[in-house]
């Protein structure tokens, strides 16, 4: 049921919205029942040991959500755009122009949160993939969008994925926090840099949502801390306020709220959508 209706008719580009499962399916549903047009993105295929087929959309995911979409009643189209290149993500906000005319929202959600490692065991080819893709490209993207919003002249909403780890450090995610705390200082400067155009500029920041990344993190930490999963499982629920970890659908209703009219006068905001778990 759509809420907000003057999202009908918004264009909408979500990177790293390929992956069945993800925030990014969950966003681009979400903003396609309000009625906008959506772009998914995604680097489409593996192209390296730090992209490989466990944690990249594929041309094949992106193209089953985008029919799950229109199956559903709304208008998709998908792009495979690589966030670490200017020319892909260029040409993502040119896709979208050419397809449906215009873009109006740009959401950040590409990122890299499987390489977690101690410090004294990181790679810096592993440091430099988690700033790039977090950082490096949601730079790009704020900076291609926001060209054709002031092109355009009617201002746009640009949302930024963050996590709870742009607020707290985690352990063996040295890489992943610094570029989530990055994300926070990027959001605030682009939002007064652009809000004179009429651009609102936020950032989301979920708490543990089971993607399929966060199936494979919560593996992951459940091993290194020596918990076990069923203990680690139950320590992450008892912590949290709500009696929960974060949901999917959780983060897109925020993202749709932050996309609307009701978020006019909002911006620069890093908002915890966590349960409780994250204050500051």
């Amino acid at each position: 049921m759509s809420i907000y209706k003057e999202l009908k008719g918004k264009v909408a580009v979500i990177t790293g919205a390929g992956r069945k499962a993800g925030l990014g399916e969950a966003m681009a549903k979400r903003l396609a029942q309000e009625g906008c047009k959506i772009v998914i993105t995604d680097i489409g295929y593996a192209d390296s040991k730090h992209a490989p087929d466990t944690a990249v959309g594929t041309s094949a995911e992106m193209q089953q959500i985008v029919d799950e979409i229109v199956a559903a009643g709304g208008e998709a189209t998908s792009v495979v755009c690589n966030v670490l290149k200017d020319e892909d993500v260029a040409g993502a906000v040119s896709f979208a122009v050419e397809t449906y005319g215009k873009l109006d929202i740009w959401i950040n959600n590409a990122g890299v949160g499987f390489l977690m490692k101690p410090i004294l065991e990181m790679d810096v080819s592993e440091w430099d993939t988690v700033l790039g893709v977090n950082l490096r490209g949601t730079f790009l993207g704020i900076k291609y969008a926001a060209q054709q919003m002031v092109k355009q002249g009617h201002g746009g909403k640009i949302i930024n994925i963050g996590s709870q780890a742009s607020k707290s450090a985690f352990a063996h995610a040295s890489a992943y926090t610094t570029s989530k705390h990055g994300m926070n200082g990027l959001t605030r400067v682009a939002a007064q840099e652009l809000g004179p155009n009429k651009i609102n500029v936020n950032e989301i920041c979920p708490n543990h949502v089971t993607t399929g990344l966060g199936a494979w993190q919560n593996e992951h930490f459940s091993q290194v801390s020596g918990k076990g999963y069923d203990k680690y499982m139950q320590d992450m629920r008892d912590r949290i306020p709500l009696g929960r970890p974060g949901e999917q659908e959780d983060i897109a209703k925020a993202c749709a709220f932050l996309c609307s009219d009701q978020a006019i006068y909002i911006t620069g905001e890093c908002m915890n959508v966590s349960g409780g778990e994250e204050y500051h």
